[in-house]
């Protein structure tokens, strides 16, 4: 007689056997991993086909904004797939002219023409070439601790180290650094030094680069992959007037950061600083299917109003992803999710983490917004060395990957990055959830602890 386990098992296997033979995995080395067969979701957590169940604190790669599986958006799917799964993207369609017209809503300022993409990197492609056509300048500039995106463009745009196998060496893009007191690049001890040195050497850079060869500064407005760095205070601000003194577009990529990650709609909201075009993803639908799009500024909207914009895609605003989308800023009005990340944050997960990097001295710092935060894992707190060393893989690694392994017995899943922590749970995450995942963490960190010099 066949057991429930026994079908688990031989589901899995079969889950296994089928993606070792045909699925070709991003940013690995095919023979040296080993994914987990994942059974199902719901809300926060995740399980497999033995039945261990992961608090995820990655929010997948953080875009289950509102947790998995939703009942709102996974009926408003269900409903327009029953209604019309497809249809060209050149035609006026009611769910794809409401998803534009509820994000146009929230974008800061007059950002209120939508171009819908399939996702994040595909944003910043046409966000950069919006801003090359509209300005007729070539170059583009961003920062050294950045991620934006696997395609063409993109990679060669972000700055760490995933750029250093796909960089063209001739994609128009300079590199510049951005704000980080922990490890400033400009000596700098305060805040406020670091602001101001940061900016000095923007406007350097863009001086000796010649401002009318540049179209735009892309930027992060709270840096995610590369660290989770929440800008000084009057950085952001600064970068606006040092673009409009110069011509330059001003694109602030909110693909990770956006949809109330942060604690607000938009990172930008922080600082109150209007983009010329804002780049979005993941959360706009909490991944449930792909979207992600580019809000555009009237007058660079104007400049394709007599014009024909060159670019487009198969699947731009594919209606099922915009129902997706529409019930998902449904959702995140009626339950209040914005306004829940800001008080996760500011009462939970800061505080929380706080008490965590007093216990434990391998936390060198802890930093965030909202649902988004970064614990940097160090050797040594007074020499500030990182746990592992930067682009680490393989047995250098190790302290890190006994880390993460150690979160996962706990049943907690990590997202590592570097030598850090990113902590980035659904941004619906309950109280209770919060305090399961620290708890977890606090045991995880005793093997971060015996890794120090």
């Amino acid at each position: 007689m066949t057991t429930r386990a026994d079908a688990h098992a031989a589901a899995k296997d079969a889950v296994k056997a089928a993606d070792r033979a045909h699925v070709f995995h991003s940013w690995s080395a095919q023979e040296l991993i080993d994914p987990l067969a994942v059974a199902g979701a719901e809300g926060s957590y995740f399980w497999d086909y033995d039945g261990n169940r992961f608090l995820d604190f990655s929010s997948a790669l953080v875009y289950t904004n509102i947790g998995y599986q939703h009942p709102k958006v996974v009926a408003a799917v269900q409903e327009q797939a029953a209604k019309l799964c497809t249809v060209a993207p050149g035609f006026a369609v009611d769910v794809r002219s409401e998803a534009a017209r509820l994000i146009a809503e929230r974008t800061p300022g007059d950002l209120d023409k939508i171009f819908f993409t399939n996702g994040g990197a595909e944003a910043v492609e046409n966000a950069v070439r919006m801003a090359r056509v509209h300005t007729g300048r070539p170059k583009v500039l961003s920062a050294y601790r950045s991620y934006h995106g696997a395609t063409s463009a993109a990679i060669n745009l972000t700055g760490d180290a995933r750029r250093f196998g796909n960089d063209s060496a001739s994609a128009g893009v300079v590199h510049f650094w951005g704000p980080y007191l922990y490890r400033s690049p400009f000596h700098a001890t305060t805040e406020a030094e670091e602001c101001e040195r940061a900016l000095r050497h923007l406007e350097d850079t863009i001086v000796f680069e010649g401002p009318a060869s540049i179209a735009a500064v892309v930027l992060e407005p709270v840096v995610g992959a590369a660290g989770v760095l929440v800008p000084p205070a009057g950085y952001l601000p600064g970068v606006r007037e040092i673009c409009d003194r110069h011509g330059i577009v001003l694109v602030l990529d909110e693909v990770m950061v956006g949809f109330g990650r942060t604690g607000t709609w938009f990172a930008a909201d922080h600082w109150e600083v209007v983009p010329d075009l804002l780049t979005f993803a993941k959360g706009v639908n909490s991944g449930y299917l792909p979207l992600g799009g580019v809000a555009i500024s009237a007058e660079i909207a104007e400049t394709f109003a007599r014009r024909p914009y060159p670019g487009g895609l198969t699947y731009s605003g594919h209606v099922l992803a915009c129902a997706a989308a529409v019930a998902t800023i449904g959702v995140m009005v009626e339950e209040g999710i914005v306004e829940q990340s800001a008080r996760t944050g500011a009462e939970l997960l800061g505080p929380g983490l706080a008490e965590l990097a007093a216990r434990h001295p391998s936390v060198g710092e802890v930093r965030g917004l909202g649902t988004f935060w970064a614990l940097e894992l160090v050797r040594d707190p007074a020499t500030r060395e990182p746990l592992v060393p930067y682009a680490a893989a393989g047995a250098a690694n190790a302290p890190m990957a006994a880390f993460a392994e150690a979160c996962k017995k706990g049943g907690l899943w990590p997202l590592t990055a570097g030598n850090r922590l990113h902590v980035a749970p659904p941004c619906n995450i309950t109280a209770e959830d919060v305090a399961h995942g620290l708890e977890i963490l606090d045991g995880a960190l005793a093997v971060a602890d015996a890794h120090m010099a």
